[in-house]
């Protein structure tokens, strides 16, 4: 069964889920054998950004010292090449979405780029003076001042769906902000600062009701949930690839092809014209129409080998192996004097964001790198969710499916030092 929504669609399968052998995979990780001030890494920061496993670099270094060429325009060989191994990693997004049809992925920078690309294009064609669109208090700066931007343009307005003190969405609170003026649904799929994962197949049942179109942020899921876009019923989904264990500056954006062929172009150039005179420009056919210039040729054939990668473990063993690091450093955590977790949605995917007690975050961030623990430290880009919690920022610790126990028992001492040199 596809991974669409929370961990208990997980449980939800009977079939056996074969362990994953992390040591393996770490194997296939080469930074993972580093030290850091001394002391073997220790890498908690995945939220942030992956590691990435061999395969990847490998098929980067290959592209580069082989393979190097434009694509969708030459007649030699090398062009031929490369554009066949990037509409490849086409297909594999298509793959990992189980999107209906392949012209509607486009390549995006990543998600910020994706959910810009909406804002700017879907906003310009179907959002006007006094509509509406909703967000919740858990998104990313990136999905909020591009709707913020479209506002201001348009003489829109934004409202916004609270969470409880858990850290979950409210969804009576949501529904009840949904009207006959709502356009869209903009909402994370996963909390990158809680850890949270929302319900998305019933925000768009919600939202579609009202007459809403919903856009997706998948940057934090795509690496811990197959995201099925038929199964959640969505009408665009965002995923970056350095979060899924593939090189920066690239992502993609899926969205319904019906909603698509109404969007006008978001950027002019290269590769999304037809026919162009200094009269008039006629648009190629999708995803051409979005992806103007020459892209990131080599980015997005890391992307597809890093999806390989991905698949070639499985996403319930991933599940599985990132569900027990969590409620074994959920657990331990609970043991160090003056933390308080934030965000204890049920079914939450593996972020452990917390605070201490005295100790200002940065500072627990420092004292962590010094025993080659890294976490990330600040408000994670969620400044109005920090508000909510009424925290200027927290510390987080990430968990992927390298991350081992060994790690979150030397996370927890890392924990511990803080607490000897704060006092």
């Amino acid at each position: 069964m596809a991974m669409v929504g929370t961990r208990e669609d997980a449980r939800a399968d009977a079939r056996p889920v074969a362990a994953l052998d992390v040591e393996r995979v770490r194997a296939d990780f080469p930074i993972l054998s580093r030290t850091v001030r001394g002391k073997p890494l220790v890498y908690l920061d995945n939220a942030a950004t992956t590691q990435k496993p061999r395969a990847v670099i490998d098929t980067l270094r290959r592209y580069y010292e082989d393979g190097n060429a434009n694509i969708h325009r030459g007649v030699h060989l090398l062009s031929q090449t490369a554009t066949e191994q990037y509409e490849r990693a086409r297909r594999g997004v298509q793959r990992l979405l189980n999107a209906p049809h392949l012209h509607e992925v486009i390549f995006t920078r990543g998600t910020t780029e994706a959910v810009n690309l909406v804002a700017a294009s879907f906003g310009r064609r179907f959002v006007g003076q006094g509509d509406e669109i909703v967000l919740t208090e858990m998104e990313h700066h990136s999905n909020i001042v591009p709707w913020q931007m479209l506002c201001e343009q348009v003489g829109a307005r934004i409202r916004v769906a609270p969470i409880d003190d858990r850290g979950a969405l409210r969804m009576d609170a949501f529904e009840a902000l949904l009207n006959e003026r709502t356009r869209l649904v903009s909402v994370v799929h996963v909390s990158n600062a809680l850890g949270t994962v929302n319900s998305i197949g019933r925000i768009c049942e919600l939202a579609h009701a009202a007459g809403a179109k919903v856009m997706v942020d998948g940057a934090q899921a795509a690496p811990h949930l197959r995201p099925d876009v038929r199964a959640l019923g969505c009408d665009f989904y965002a995923l970056s690839g350095h979060k899924l264990f593939g090189p920066t500056g690239i992502g993609a954006l899926w969205g319904r092809e019906e909603l698509l062929d109404q969007m006008p172009p978001w950027q002019g150039g290269g590769d999304m014209i037809e026919q162009v005179s200094f009269e008039r420009t006629t648009y190629n056919t999708l995803p051409a129409k979005f992806e103007a210039g020459t892209p990131h040729i080599a980015g997005a054939i890391g992307l597809g080998a890093a999806i390989d990668y991905v698949e070639s473990i499985g996403y319930p063993a991933i599940a599985a192996h990132e569900q027990d690091l969590i409620d074994y450093a959920t657990a331990a955590i609970g043991d160090v004097p003056g933390v308080r977790i934030t965000g204890t949605a049920p079914g939450k995917a593996s972020v452990l964001s917390f605070v201490m007690e005295s100790v200002h975050p940065h500072d627990i961030g420092t004292i962590l790198d010094s025993e080659g623990v890294a976490v990330r430290t600040g408000h994670h880009c969620c400044q109005p969710l920090m508000r909510r919690l009424g925290v200027p920022a927290t510390a987080r610790a990430s968990f992927a499916l390298y991350n081992t126990r060994v790690e979150v028992d030397a996370f927890i001492r890392a924990l511990g030092k803080v607490r000897e040199v704060m006092g």
